[in-house]
């Protein structure tokens, strides 16, 4: 089963990263193209805490929600044509990804190419699983998960300076949030439903 999950999170979250990079690059900022991370290449985007050490602790203390992170992209707001709905977009751009990926996923799974319980099934089945929960995840508006900054792309400038002080505790809400297992309650259920769409087997 390792052998299916490890290189479906690689991809996942390579082209979340990737995504922010290249969405950033057409709204006026280069950063990520310059620094050679719009590419497929694992290698520039691989962090070693988020991609392999905490996503491994996770799956092997078997908790609910496996999530990780691939080294983020830099990205420069200032550069951006127009800042605060560049945030919105930017930020976007990652959790948009992974629900693409999930549904281009569901449409090979159901076109049947793979019989039920086959290696291809699963690697398909867990393809949609795991970039709906990375696409969940992120959009919890938890600083410095995606959500947080599109929520701050909205907010009057004061409201988004206060809200983004959160950051520097961010880690550790989530890490508290997972640890109670109020994060699984929340990503949970709406995976849940994203996956019945998408004909997935949680």
């Amino acid at each position: 089963m390792i052998a299916i999950l490890i290189p479906l999170f690689l991809l996942a979250v390579i082209m979340h990263e990737v995504a922010h990079g290249w969405v950033a690059y057409r709204l006026g900022d280069p950063t990520a193209k310059y620094a050679g991370r719009l590419t497929l290449n694992p290698i520039p985007h691989i962090d070693p805490i988020g991609t392999i050490f905490f996503p491994a602790i996770l799956i092997l203390s078997g908790s609910p929600v496996v999530f990780g992170w691939a080294k983020p992209v830099p990205i420069n707001f200032a550069l951006l044509r127009n800042p605060k709905k560049g945030i919105l977009w930017v930020s976007a751009a990652g959790i948009s990804a992974n629900l693409l990926l999930a549904l281009a996923f569901s449409l090979f799974l159901r076109i049947g190419i793979f019989p039920f319980n086959s290696y291809g099934w699963y690697f398909l089945n867990y393809g949609i699983l795991i970039n709906l929960v990375l696409a969940v995840f992120n959009a919890v508006p938890i600083p410095p998960l995606d959500g947080s900054r599109i929520a701050m792309s909205l907010l009057p400038p004061d409201l988004a300076a206060s809200y983004m002080q959160l950051e520097r505790y961010g880690f550790l809400i989530i890490l508290a949030l997972l640890w109670l297992g109020i994060l699984g309650r929340i990503i949970w259920p709406i995976v849940g439903i994203l996956a019945y769409i998408l004909g997935a087997s949680l």
